[in-house]
């Protein structure tokens, strides 16, 4: 311990180097607090590139486990702090380094955030469209990490498809450049991709290479009211056979319906089970509401609503906003899922979660990217009642086992961590775990990097 302080404090500046237990102690873990985290040796927070690799060289010198952090917002415990170990903070590392209006690309640390490379890019007349629901606190370093997603994904897609190029410092500190700048390239294996996603357990982002779009007109939204999921559901199905390409296709159960009521008294019937918000960005919103609000009818919505402006539909994204919120509020504790579906099976999910909620007495709210047909159940229990942690944690895998028995994955954009490891191997099988490991052993020979995360 003497060696690894002493290292570290002759390679970083002394306030980059934290050994207070009480501080470490707050970068133990993310948000899935009922994952397992242990208490870091240290918390490092690098400001260069340099200053990584030492610390990467320190670790593989004295065999010290490094756990890489961004803003600790993510839901699966994989910044989640093991005993002993570096906690590799790259939040002060938070420069946007370029913006090219020409070239359509922003070149950033890890440590900016979302919203703000959001709103830089706004300025140029340009947009960067991932936006994690946790987007005005969440890091680009994380983002790129868990492959994370967003309400807008349903027509400009996920992290992965704006990531074009990386900086990475490798477990014994080497720094590899991946991927281009410019509009194409295949030249080699696709490195870039291989590290999005891979949740800090290949290496250590220090810069990414992002693409920029124009920025899109001002969207509008409609709410459909549904007496059933079943029927929203079918709305969806319509809405995506038909060839319409919203901004946004969002659905909340009565579950989340109701617990937003409850919060935020939203005026939502109580009869209400299912809510649909569709948002288009088009030259002509109106005329694309009009017609997904036809075919919402058509699916037995018994209210459609569209907004007439900007200021409405705010107000009427408002409700999924706090979804989360207003289900943390239900008991003192919630497991957040993100299965993900085939939109044609999306009906289904949703309802054999509700059955699952039944059969355990519990209450499981679901809000989901139903462009996508990624789900998020989010089971509410009292992590202080024994038995009814128990029921939370089966019905959390009964969630995870009925979507793959619909074809679909464990996780959409939340990640693997520690929260779904047994379930990664059930997806991948043996041959696709065997090669997966084979790929961590090459980059990390010493199995330093987030050590007992994926795996």
């Amino acid at each position: 311990m003497d060696d690894l302080l002493e290292r570290l404090r002759a390679a970083l500046p002394a306030e980059a180097v934290i050994t207070d237990p009480d501080v470490m102690v707050s970068y133990g873990r993310d948000m899935a607090s009922f994952c397992a985290a242990g208490l870091p040796a240290v918390v490092v927070l690098p400001r260069t590139v340099e200053q990584v690799q030492a610390v990467m060289r320190t670790a593989t010198a004295l065999r010290v486990p490094v756990v890489p952090q961004g803003a600790r917002t993510g839901l699966s415990g994989a910044a989640n702090a093991s005993d002993g170990c570096i906690v590799l903070s790259l939040v002060k590392m938070d420069r946007i380094l370029e913006i090219n209006p020409v070239d359509r690309i922003a070149v950033v640390e890890p440590g900016v955030i979302n919203a703000v490379l959001s709103r830089a890019a706004h300025e140029h007349g340009l947009d960067y469209p991932p936006d994690p629901s946790s987007w005005e606190s969440c890091t680009i370093g994380g983002n790129i990490g868990t492959a994370s997603g967003g309400l807008c994904c349903v027509k400009y897609g996920v992290t992965a498809e704006y990531v074009l190029g990386l900086d990475v410092v490798l477990a014994d500190g080497r720094l590899l450049t991946t991927g281009r700048r410019t509009a194409k390239g295949v030249a080699g294996y696709d490195l870039t991709r291989l590290f999005v996603g891979s949740e800090g357990s290949l290496g250590i982002v220090v810069k990414a290479v992002l693409g920029l779009r124009p920025r899109p007109p001002a969207q509008l939204v409609l709410a459909a009211e549904f007496d059933s999921a079943a029927a929203a559901c079918d709305a969806v199905c319509a809405i995506m056979e038909r060839g319409h390409t919203p901004s946004l296709l969002e659905l909340m159960d009565g579950t989340t319906v109701r617990a937003v009521n409850a919060m935020a008294n939203m005026g939502l019937p109580d009869t209400t089970e299912a809510l649909l918000l569709a948002a288009f960005d088009t030259a002509d919103p109106a005329a694309d509401l009009a017609a997904v609000g036809e075919l919402c009818r058509a699916a037995g919505a018994s209210e459609v609503v569209p907004a007439d402006d900007a200021a409405e539909s705010e107000l009427l994204l408002q409700a999924r906003r706090l979804a989360l919120p207003a289900l943390e509020t239900v008991r003192t504790a919630t497991m957040i899922d993100d299965v993900c579906v085939p939109r044609s099976r999306l009906g289904a999910m949703i309802e054999g979660t509700a059955a699952i909620a039944d059969k355990h007495g519990l209450t499981i709210g679901v809000c989901a990217h139903a462009g996508d047909g990624n789900t998020h159940p989010v089971v509410c229990f009292d992590h202080q009642d024994a038995d009814e942690s128990r029921r939370a944690l089966e019905s959390f895998d009964e969630i995870m086992a009925l979507g793959l028995e619909l074809g679909g994955t464990i996780t959409g954009e939340h990640g693997v961590g520690t929260l779904k490891k047994e379930w990664l191997a059930r997806e991948l099988g043996p041959v696709g775990l065997e090669l997966q490991r084979g790929i961590k052993r090459t980059f990390d020979p010493l199995n330093l990097l987030n050590p007992g995360k994926l795996f």
